[in-house]
């Protein structure tokens, strides 16, 4: 064999290398050692564990998402507007609308005006826990917040409240763009 013919390919092979093994050494690498950001379409918070809100649940309700408020002891401004929020959201679900339903949690500390406001209106569920169960379903998290809540009862999102009607509105936004995702990834509800 000559010798430029085996220099020719030993260059070969060190170019198939190149282009095709270090390639997938580097990803396997960069995977290994977390140096890209990973891609999250959701807007809320993800809720990991997801919390499972079964023992809430009177019966065997209907497989729905939710879109889940926690009744405070005083309702401000601030609930005032993660109430209108998540009636706004649901509604804007259009024809999906039927496949998710508004949830509020009361406990014996909630708010007695805005509760028997909340009883007059139809767009909403309204479930009575006590303030032990509520603590035992949210695991020592916090309960201030808007949730969804899959078909199977996991509390699986959350969203902040805000002061500003403004600012609950334009991040309602937020909601509702995960509300749309879920329901047309789901097959259930």
């Amino acid at each position: 064999m000559n010798p430029v013919k085996k220099s020719t390919n030993k260059s070969t092979i060190f170019i198939f290398i190149t282009a095709f093994v270090l390639p997938v050494l580097l990803a396997k690498v960069a995977l290994d050692n977390n140096w890209f950001n990973q891609a999250a379409t959701n807007k809320g918070e993800l809720i990991q564990p997801a919390l499972d809100m079964t023992s809430l649940q009177g019966g065997v309700p209907e497989p729905k998402w939710k879109l889940l408020y926690v009744l405070p002891e005083q309702c401000t401004e601030v609930c005032e507007n993660a109430l209108y929020s998540v009636a706004q959201v649901h509604s804007a679900l259009g024809k999906e609308s039927d496949r998710a339903e508004v949830v509020v949690l009361a406990y014996a500390q909630s708010d007695k005006e805005q509760l028997a406001l909340i009883k007059e209106q139809s767009n909403y569920r309204l479930l009575n826990t006590n303030l032990d169960t509520l603590n035992q379903v949210f695991d020592g998290a916090s309960t201030q917040g808007v949730f969804i809540a899959d078909t199977l009862n996991n509390i699986i999102l959350r969203y902040p409240l805000y002061i500003s009607t403004e600012d609950a509105i334009l991040h309602s936004r937020d909601i509702l763009s995960d509300m749309r995702k879920v329901l047309k990834l789901s097959r259930i509800g």
